[in-house]
């Protein structure tokens, strides 16, 4: 799920932080962080934070920009999901159609067919899912074991992926409901 690499990139150093007798390694943090940070990179996996930014060599000017292109080498913590891999959340917000589970730095939707293998009664207000049968409740904050069953992401707008969850199998489910099934 996270993993931590030393990786090697380039950033874009506007003009306008070119100035005598100015470090440019005082900007390189900052313009690292905006550059890479809160972006999946083309592995799929999510820069959570980036650190420990140095330069490597010399910038290059590109004609007609302006700006300084800067290698850099760096440490950046990883998130990555897979399909069919077993997460652990917390319950973000519940919806008429069933309740979203923070997942690291990503949400996933956890649909109400998708959360017990009985119908589910769904109480917006108290933020509440409970099962008709067995009346076991999943709320708003409460710990979550789930699969990943379907997984969309979006390189351009991270915010917007699509993971769909599922807890309709053993051993997953609210942390609390598993408490339950050991004790039986």
């Amino acid at each position: 799920m996270y993993t931590l690499e030393v990786r090697e990139d380039t950033i874009r150093i506007p003009a306008e932080y070119i100035r005598e007798g100015q470090s440019l390694s005082q900007h390189v943090d900052r313009l690292a962080h905006q550059a890479f940070e809160g972006r999946f990179d083309d592995d799929d996996n999510f820069i959570v934070v980036t650190y420990d930014h140095e330069m490597i060599g010399r910038g290059r000017i590109i004609h007609g920009d302006g700006a300084i292109y800067q290698k850099v080498r760096f440490k950046a913590v990883l998130f990555h999901l897979e399909t069919n891999e077993i997460v652990d959340g917390a319950v973000s917000e519940v919806l008429e159609f069933g309740a979203f589970v923070q997942i690291g730095p990503l949400e996933g939707l956890l649909h109400k067919s998708q959360i017990l293998e009985e119908p589910v009664n769904i109480n917006q207000n108290e933020g509440k899912v409970v099962g008709t049968r067995s009346g076991n409740e999943l709320a708003l904050k409460d710990a979550v074991r789930a699969r990943v069953v379907t997984l969309s992401l979006n390189p351009h707008d991270p915010r917007s992926s699509k993971i769909g969850l599922t807890c309709k199998q053993p051993g997953l489910g609210a942390h609390n409901w598993l408490g339950e099934e050991k004790e039986e």
